[in-house]
C-alpha cells in the first residue's frame, strides 16, 4: 500500500461518512482508496458543486464529509463553496493533491494552504510517509470537534511513497469532546435574568441546532418565545410559541413581538445585521445576551450585556436547573394568550393576506410558493439558493424541523443551489428534496442537473424566472433617482430562456408554469414514479424587490 491508500483508509476508519469530488490524476488513488474502505463516492460534474454538496450533506447528516479534488485548478474551483461550507463551520475534510515538492515550476503549483486560509479553512497537509496518519488524524479530530472545514493537501510525491513498515492497520476512533458547560456563576445570572424580564425572546442560530429539546425546556418555564435565524430555520416548528425566523424574513407581526422583548438571547447565534435587521430588532431598553462555543463571537455585531461561553444544549440544561431551583413554578411572562393570539394570526406567512401580482402569463411568487406548499409532501428538505427570490421558498414552503431546511447563505454566492440540494437529498433520502432557485443561479450551476439525474433523485426543483439578476434590478432601479438618472439594466436582464426545455434535455421533466392551473403537473409527477427532477420553469410577476432586499442591501 502507498501513501495515498493509507490516507484514504484512514479516513475511512476515522468515519468519513461520504465523499464528493470531480477525479482527477492528482486525487485519482485518494478518491478510490477512499472508495475501496467503505466510503460512498458522488462524483460531480464541477468541482464547486461537488464542494457545496459535501457541505450540505454535513449539515443535514452532523456527520464530517470529504471533498476530495485535484491539486491546483482542481481546488480552485471549489473556492467558493469552500468559502461557503468554512463560513458555516460545517465539519468537512478537503482531501487535495497538492503538487510534489521538487516541481516547483509545475503548472499546478499554488500556494495550497494560503488560499485555504484565506477562505477561513484550516490548512493541514500530509508531510511525509512517516507522519500520514497522524496528519490525517489531525486534520479529522480538528474537523469534527472544532467543526471546521479543513484543507487536507497530500503532495503527489508523498501520495506514492510505500508505507513504513510497523504501520498498525487502524487507527483509535477520533473520541468527539464533551459538552463545553458554562460557568456556573454565569449560568445563575442568565438565570436571575430569567426571572425578572418579562417578555424574555431565545433567538437559535447554528450553533443550537441541535439544543432544541433543552432551548424547549428552559422556554417554557421562564416564559420565552422562540424564533431562529434563517439557517436553523424548523427548529422550534409545531410549537405554539414559536416566532419563526427573526429577520429580514420575518413577518411584519413577528418583528413587532420581536421588537417588545425586554430581553433577548442569542444562543448560537451572533445576531448578526440579517438576524437582526442592522439592530432594528433589538428595543433600545433591551437586555442582549449570546451563548456561543466561541469567545470572539461574543458581541462580534453588537454590544452585549451578558456573554457565556459554552454549549447550547449544556447552557440551557444548566440555566433551567438554576431557574427551578429559585423559581420552581414556570412563568408565564411574554407566554400570554394575547401573545398565542397575535402568533397564530401573523406569525407565519402562509396567514398574511395576498394581494396578487399575478397577469395571465406571469404568476405572483408567493402564490406560487403558498400553491407548491399545500400541494408537496410535508415530509420535505427545502434547500434555498442565493438571489431575490430567496424569500418565498424560506418562507413560504413550510419544513418540519431543522433537518428539513439546507441554507447555504453565508457567502452569499449565487450557484449554490443544486450542489446543496442533491448533497442534502443524499444525507436524508426519507425526504423529498425541494430546491428553490432563481434562473440565474440555477443556469449557473446547471452542470449539476446531470448528476441529479443519473443518480435518479426525486428532485423538485423550482426556478423562480424573472429573466434577471433580480436583486440587481430592483435595487439599482429602486435607487435610480438618487444615482443621478435612469440607471441601464442591460448587464443585468437577459431574454427568456426555456428552462423547462434545457432541463428535459438533461434527461430531467420539465414544466413550464405561468398560473396556478399549470401546477396541475406538478400532481401527475407526484403521483409518478418519481425516478427524474422535475424542474419547474415558473415565470414570475415583479414583486418590485423582495420585502426583505432592501434590509439585505443596508449591508452591501
Amino acid at each position: 500500500m502507498n501513501i495515498a491508500g493509507l490516507v484514504g483508509r484512514t479516513l475511512a476508519q476515522l468515519g468519513a461518512a461520504h465523499a464528493f469530488g470531480v477525479v482527477g490524476s492528482g486525487n485519482f488513488h485518494l478518491t478510490n482508496a477512499l472508495r475501496e474502505n467503505g466510503v460512498p463516492f458522488t462524483a460531480a460534474r464541477h468541482e464547486g458543486g461537488a464542494a457545496t454538496m459535501a457541505d450540505a450533506y454535513s449539515r443535514m447528516s452532523g456527520l464530517v464529509t470529504v471533498l476530495t479534488t485535484h491539486q491546483g485548478c482542481g481546488l480552485t474551483n471549489a473556492a467558493t463553496g469552500i468559502g461557503e461550507a468554512a463560513k458555516s463551520r460545517t465539519p468537512l475534510i478537503v482531501l487535495t493533491a497538492d503538487a510534489a515538492g521538487s516541481a516547483v515550476r509545475s503548472n499546478f503549483r499554488i500556494d495550497q494552504d494560503g488560499l485555504a486560509r484565506s477562505l477561513g479553512a484550516v490548512p493541514e497537509r500530509v508531510h511525509s510517509a512517516q507522519s500520514a496518519v497522524a496528519d490525517t488524524v489531525r486534520a479529522f479530530r480538528t474537523a469534527q470537534n472544532e467543526r471546521r472545514t479543513v484543507v487536507l493537501s497530500v503532495p503527489l510525491d508523498v501520495q506514492s511513497q510505500p508505507v513504513p513498515a510497523g504501520t498498525p492497520g487502524r487507527v483509535p476512533p477520533v473520541a468527539p469532546t464533551g459538552f463545553v458547560r458554562p460557568a456556573p456563576g454565569l449560568a445563575r445570572g442568565l438565570a436571575d435574568l430569567l426571572s425578572t424580564v418579562k417578555r424574555p425572546v431565545f433567538v437559535a442560530g447554528r450553533g443550537a441546532r441541535y439544543a432544541g429539546e433543552e432551548l424547549k425546556a428552559l422556554a417554557a418555564q421562564s416564559g420565552a418565545l422562540l424564533a431562529t435565524s434563517a439557517v436553523a430555520n424548523g427548529l422550534f416548528e409545531g410549537e405554539e410559541f414559536n416566532l419563526g425566523i427573526s429577520g429580514g424574513f420575518s413577518t411584519p407581526e413577528t418583528a413587532a413581538l420581536i421588537r417588545e422583548a425586554d430581553l433577548i438571547i442569542g444562543w448560537g447565534c451572533t445576531l448578526n445585521m440579517w438576524t437582526m435587521r442592522h439592530g432594528s430588532l433589538i428595543n433600545k431598553d433591551a437586555v442582549v445576551v449570546q451563548v456561543d462555543l466561541e469567545d470572539s463571537a461574543l458581541g462580534a455585531n453588537r454590544d452585549i450585556h451578558l456573554g457565556v461561553i459554552g454549549d447550547c444544549a449544556a447552557t440551557a440544561a444548566d440555566v433551567l436547573a438554576e431557574l427551578k431551583a429559585a423559581v420552581p413554578e414556570p412563568r408565564v411572562n411574554y407566554r400570554t394568550p394575547e401573545t398565542a393570539a397575535r402568533i397564530a394570526a401573523g406569525a407565519r406567512w402562509q396567514d398574511v393576506p395576498v394581494e396578487e401580482l399575478s397577469t395571465p402569463d406571469r404568476i405572483d411568487p408567493r402564490v406560487l410558493s403558498l400553491e407548491l406548499d399545500a400541494l408537496l409532501p410535508a415530509e420535505r428538505l427545502v434547500s434555498v439558493d442565493s438571489g431575490n427570490f430567496m424569500g418565498y421558498p424560506s418562507t413560504h414552503l413550510s419544513v418540519p424541523d431543522e433537518f428539513g431546511f439546507c441554507f447555504t447563505q453565508a457567502f452569499q454566492s449565487i450557484g449554490l443551489g443544486l450542489g446543496t440540494a442533491i448533497g442534502a437529498a443524499l444525507a436524508r433520502p426519507d425526504r423529498l428534496p425541494v430546491l428553490g432557485t432563481g434562473d440565474g443561479g440555477f443556469l449557473m450551476g446547471i452542470s449539476e442537473l446531470e448528476t441529479a439525474v443519473r443518480l435518479a433523485l426525486p428532485l423538485v426543483v423550482i426556478v423562480y424566472n424573472d429573466a434577471a439578476y433580480g436583486a440587481e434590478v430592483h435595487h439599482f432601479g429602486a435607487g435610480s433617482e438618487h444615482d443621478g438618472g435612469a440607471a441601464d439594466m442591460e448587464t443585468v436582464t437577459f431574454p427568456d430562456t426555456d428552462i423547462a426545455a434545457i432541463a428535459r434535455g438533461y434527461g430531467a421533466d420539465g414544466i413550464t408554469v405561468r398560473t396556478v392551473a399549470d401546477l396541475a403537473a406538478v400532481t401527475g409527477w407526484l403521483d409518478g414514479p418519481r425516478t427524474a427532477p422535475l424542474v419547474i420553469d415558473a415565470k414570475i410577476a415583479s414583486d418590485g424587490g423582495a420585502w426583505w432586499l432592501a434590509e439585505a442591501f443596508k449591508g452591501h
